[in-house]
């Protein structure tokens, strides 16, 4: 019996046929505005290594390298975006902490800094707003999207690598809090057009989740009012002209999805076992590779990065992501797909994985090929958790020296078939030497 899937997921499906019919055709020479930025008016506070919670933000989204080809500049991030387009903003709000005023900031990463868009007094949080039943001390994640960004080159399909980017933001927040011995939980379940409304977004932005790295207070705050221009953070100008591409489909795609049903709270917290320095040395390197070699890993490489990739992750609505993978070339591993860790079905798949990777060397010449997907009702909230997963793929491959990639493209309904389910695919990747 066939399930009923997301609509939106349905009509951004990739096959054979459409990759061929309608490639994806860009202006290289005029991309998207990849950084956000408030009024020079607005205090910020450079985020400068003598602070711990200044390193702590560095890490999660701060630029880690430069690349440079004729004519065009590239800042690479430590959150990993598809393209390098990076369509997700972090605002944040602090409370007792060190090196910051009580408030609301914005996280500018092309300058490295914290902008205060708000000052709070003792008494007054933005969690009245979120319908928190308590206060926090410390940090609170605020994570929006600026689809432009993406479906400037991935059109309609863009909510979805929204959605997987923020899930890796997530990702990194969770990396950072470890490092610096912060609580950890995701919340979905708040009123995100209250807080569109809130911090001043038109259509062009909006908010897909929010993260906690802090300790709960049984005391709750009273409201304030917080009065921000809208900014367009994601057009390009052309000839004097700012341009921005209205996408129809991902603004209803987010609207239909906003609503969480059946929603059921993961209580546990993940256990690391990362030794510190080497773990935001991992973070700080962190990339995607672009080819393998084909040689081997070991049954001990893959079961430490899969004891990572497994651990819960403490959020208000956990939703089941199933973890399909073929086993390429894993020591002491038989060939075949495998779900959960679970052997399905033996065989040497390399091949196939990689022509379901919209036929990318990547998914053939891998270790291991995954394939994330889901039968979940709360698109918003499983899609990011397949981007939080995605993350800690990438950290626990890098970690131990083995590369990672993601790979948001593939042949939806041929994946299906392949791994004789009727699911939502959300992400492949592929680790290896």
């Amino acid at each position: 019996m066939l399930i009923p899937l997301n609509n939106y997921h349905q009509n951004t499906k990739h096959s054979y046929n459409s990759i061929r019919v309608n490639p994806n055709r860009v202006n290289w020479n005029n991309p998207p505005n990849k950084f956000k930025f408030y009024p020079k008016e607005y205090t910020r506070i450079p985020l400068l290594s003598q602070n711990d919670n200044y390193n702590f933000l560095y890490l999660i989204s701060g630029i880690s390298a430069k690349k440079t080809y004729p004519g065009v500049e590239y800042y690479l991030r430590v959150n990993p975006s598809a393209g390098a387009l990076y369509p997700n903003e972090l605002y944040f709000q602090v409370r007792n902490v060190d090196g910051f005023e009580d408030g609301i900031y914005h996280l500018e990463v092309a300058s490295s800094s914290a902008v205060l868009l708000q000052k709070l007094e003792n008494n007054e949080g933005i969690e009245e707003l979120l319908e928190l039943s308590y206060s926090i001390d410390g940090f609170i994640f605020f994570v929006s999207s600026l689809y432009f960004r993406s479906s400037w080159k991935y059109k309609n399909r863009a909510f979805r690598y929204c959605l997987l980017d923020a899930g890796h933001l997530i990702g990194t927040i969770e990396a950072s809090s470890y490092l610096f011995n912060k609580e950890f939980e995701v919340i979905y379940d708040f009123s995100k057009e209250k807080l569109n409304e809130f911090f001043s977004f038109d259509e062009k932005e909006f908010f897909t989740s929010i993260v906690i790295a802090g300790e709960k207070q049984n005391n709750k705050k009273v409201s304030f009012s917080m009065l921000l221009p809208t900014l367009d953070g994601a057009s390009y100008i052309e000839e004097n002209i700012s341009f921005f591409e209205k996408n129809k489909l991902v603004e209803m795609a987010y609207q239909d999805s906003l609503e969480i049903t059946d929603k059921k709270a993961q209580e546990k917290s993940a256990i690391f076992n990362f030794q510190k320095q080497k773990l935001q040395d991992t973070i700080f390197k962190r990339r995607s590779i672009r080819e393998f070699t084909k040689q081997s890993i070991s049954k001990l490489q893959f079961e430490s990065i899969m004891n990572v990739v497994n651990q819960a992750i403490k959020s208000d609505c956990d939703e089941q992501v199933d973890i399909y993978y073929t086993i390429n070339r894993v020591e002491g591993y038989i060939l075949g797909l495998y779900k959960n860790g679970e052997l399905l079905r033996t065989g040497d798949f390399n091949s196939k994985a990689g022509y379901l990777c919209l036929e990318q060397d990547l998914g053939t010449s891998s270790a291991v090929t995954f394939f994330l997907t889901s039968k979940g009702k709360n698109y918003q909230e499983l899609y990011q958790k397949a981007g939080v997963i995605g993350h800690r793929l990438y950290i626990a491959s890098n970690y131990l020296d083995i590369g990672c990639s993601g790979i948001g493209a593939y042949y939806d309904d041929e994946v299906c078939e392949f791994i004789e389910e009727n699911t939502m695919v959300l992400y492949a990747l592929a680790i290896g030497n």
